[in-house]
């Protein structure tokens, strides 16, 4: 039967599918931050390159954003409750893979089952949303507590990772995903209904196929661009195919009875522009959180839970004015906060550039929280409006749609940022071993580790008299190359927000045709 908007059970219901979606999410990016801030421990343990270093968040990041759109297809036909469960149960294998890896690349194999698992969450959690709030206009409050759970998932699991790394292996920190996500799929056995959504909507298995090779050749492209050369017959091709397969992808959804992307929505302004703050926003937030933790780790020594306590200042910025957004939302345009927002986290990634290798907590802390003012204004907004700016019927595909860019964005952000940083770090690299007074044999010996293992390698050579000399060289050039990277985040914020600023209008509320059914059904758990 249908759930029913009135009564206490439906009240009960209606708070257990909202709990649900928020803890979905929560374990959803669980991995994200987790990992980011354990690279230089997994590079010590493991000895891998900064090149593999890159594919450990990009190895979730990948399947999110290939699946996603299937996966929120695959909800609305099969049920989202099936989907969500099954989404929880690849998320706890992911993290249960990699906390037996024995290599580099089992810890990708559980990053990749994790983030299919989170392909499965991120679609259904949000339909859960709309379907339990479905007045746009009281869903942006909840749309904002979604957010407020993502950026919790960023924010406590570094800590964790820190103590873990501080007392255990580092096998442990894929420990905690576990027992949630088991936890929170015998809550959702009890308390979820299960429900489908409107229409007969179809899988798209040609849209799927392309889009997934396209997603997977462009990163694949960038990382080893980084890694060898972006002229390297190897790289040029996963570049080809990616353009090839991207063009594929256009012509298959242009001619589908039921595509997976319907391209009308990049015809209305405010799903273009919130889709193109959402990509952007994530590559630089993520690829931020890559290059950061290197220079923690790399240049200043600290330890992971070091480098966790200032890195999650960002997300606890953004978690705390979470709770406020919902009252901003309703009294400043969609416009406004995520133009301002952006602007206000480019300016601190350029303030980010002036970082040394003696650069205090306090000095580097502000910083870090004006980052996150900006990501905290901006992302509530960037879902909300891509939904509010379609009909009721096309909500659940772009807020898939969104989604996805957003993870296509959160894969750049390691392999572009990565390969911009490997290559600008080798090409200063001599210059400051010259200046530093380390030439001859030692500077080739220098030069040869950090090309083919990374700048973490150079600590493990024995140097003798000129370790220091070294260390202080390599530092200086990894300074120069995270600059870099800082410095190209910021023009492509700077970028989302003029896009933002000029296409983004308050959305006018939008009605169903009549043919279209704009509640999911929902069916009573049995």
């Amino acid at each position: 039967m249908n759930i029913s908007t009135r009564g206490p059970e439906a009240g009960r219901t209606r708070s257990a599918m909202i709990a649900l979606a928020c803890a979905g999410v929560f374990v959803a990016y669980l991995p994200v931050v987790t990992v980011v801030v354990s690279l230089p421990a997994l590079q010590r343990a493991l000895g891998a390159s900064t090149a593999q270093l890159s594919w450990v968040p990009d190895a979730f990041v990948l399947p999110v954003a290939a699946l996603i759109l299937t996966a929120g297809v695959f909800a609305d036909v099969h049920g989202r409750k099936k989907v969500y469960q099954v989404g929880m149960a690849l998320c706890a294998a992911g993290a249960l893979v990699a906390l037996f890896a024995q290599s580099i690349r089992f810890v990708w194999l559980g990053q990749a089952l994790a983030g299919a698992g989170a392909a499965a969450l991120l679609p259904v959690t949000l339909a859960l949303i709309s379907q339990a709030v479905p007045d746009p206009r009281e869903r942006g409050k909840y749309i904002g507590l979604w957010t407020t759970s993502m950026m919790a998932a960023m924010a406590v699991p570094p800590l964790i990772a820190g103590v873990i790394l501080e007392f255990a292996d580092w096998r442990w920190i894929f420990l905690p995903p576990i027992p949630v996500a088991l936890a929170t799929m015998a809550v959702a056995a009890r308390l979820l209904p299960e429900s489908k959504g409107p229409g007969t909507r179809r899988l798209d298995w040609p849209g799927q196929f392309t889009a997934a090779l396209a997603i997977t050749a462009l990163i694949y492209g960038v990382i080893e661009g980084g890694a060898e050369s972006f002229t390297h017959p190897r790289t040029i091709a996963a570049l080809v195919v990616a353009v090839l397969s991207g063009v594929a992808f256009v012509m298959v959804e242009r001619r589908s009875a039921s595509p997976m992307l319907d391209l009308s929505l990049f015809r209305v302004p405010a799903f273009v522009a919130s889709t193109l703050a959402a990509l952007v926003s994530f590559l630089g937030l993520i690829g931020f959180f890559f290059v950061l933790s290197l220079y923690f780790g790399v240049v200043q020594q600290l330890s992971t839970l070091q480098s966790s306590i200032r890195m999650v200042l960002v997300n606890l910025v953004c978690m705390a004015l979470g709770f406020a957004m919902g009252h901003l939302m309703r009294r400043l345009s969609p416009r406004v906060l995520i133009t301002a927002g952006l602007l206000i986290a480019a300016a601190a990634l350029l303030s980010l550039t002036t970082l040394g290798v003696d650069t205090s907590f306090w000095s580097a802390g502000w910083r870090l929280c004006l980052l996150g003012l900006g990501l905290g204004l901006a992302f509530p907004c960037i879902t909300g409006i891509a939904v509010a700016a379609v009909p009721p019927h096309q909500a659940g595909m772009a807020a898939a749609g969104n989604n996805a860019f957003r993870q296509v964005g959160g894969s750049l952000g390691p392999a572009l940022l990565g390969a911009l940083l490997s290559v600008k770090v080798l090409d200063a690299l001599p210059g400051r071993l010259s200046d530093a007074g380390v030439t001859g044999e030692q500077a080739r010996l220098i030069t040869e580790a950090a090309d083919a293992n990374g700048v973490g390698a150079v600590a493990r050579l024995d140097l003798g008299a000129d370790t220091g000399l070294a260390m202080g060289a390599v530092s200086d050039a990894f300074l120069d190359g995270m600059r870099l990277c800082l410095t190209v985040s910021a023009a492509l914020l700077v970028f989302a927000a003029l896009a933002s600023a000029v296409l983004l209008r308050r959305p006018k509320q939008i009605t169903a045709p009549a043919a279209a059914d704009p509640a999911p059904q929902a069916t009573a758990q049995r």
